[in-house]
């Protein structure tokens, strides 16, 4: 320890304190960190894999939204790219669909060329994933409720 023979001289940071009021509401806040909800459309699920290409080349497994979707996942929960596969299998075998779910290497491939998924920063607070036919949206908190039910919110 370089420092202890000077440890009374030195400035010392205070450790910050906090303390609790409400702890129930507290409690709450933690559970809700863990909640996850997923919505996909029917026409989201008809959209997963890609139509027959007419031009010269491989034929394309997974569409845009699929690359879309497992690209917002990897952001949303921070994971590498082999992790964001098993859980987006899992979640896909959750809800019961038998989709492919695009490898890896895949993703990065097509992903590179989608600059635009990429560069989403994602909005502080509860995120809201939604998926449907047109494409993939992540919704800040109350975005959603206010395109779903004309509600004008606060303006931020």
């Amino acid at each position: 320890m370089p420092n202890k023979h000077n440890d009374d001289r030195r400035h010392h940071i205070p450790k910050m304190r906090f303390q609790v009021t409400n702890w129930a509401a507290y409690e709450a806040g933690l559970r809700r960190r863990g909640s996850l909800t997923l919505w996909v459309s029917d026409a989201a699920i008809a959209a997963w894999r890609a139509p027959p290409r007419k031009t010269p080349g491989g034929q394309a497994r997974y569409s845009q939204t699929a690359i879309d979707t497992a690209v917002m996942v990897r952001l949303v929960f921070h994971q590498p790219l082999r992790q964001t596969e098993g859980l987006l299998s899992s979640l896909l075998a959750l809800l019961g669909l038998d989709l492919p779910v695009p490898d890896h290497t895949t993703i990065s491939r097509r992903a590179a060329r989608r600059k635009s998924v990429l560069a989403t920063a994602l909005p502080a607070g509860p995120v809201t994933l939604v998926i449907d036919s047109t494409g993939l949206k992540v919704y800040g908190a109350g975005e959603w409720h206010r395109d779903k039910h004309g509600v004008r919110g606060r303006r931020s």
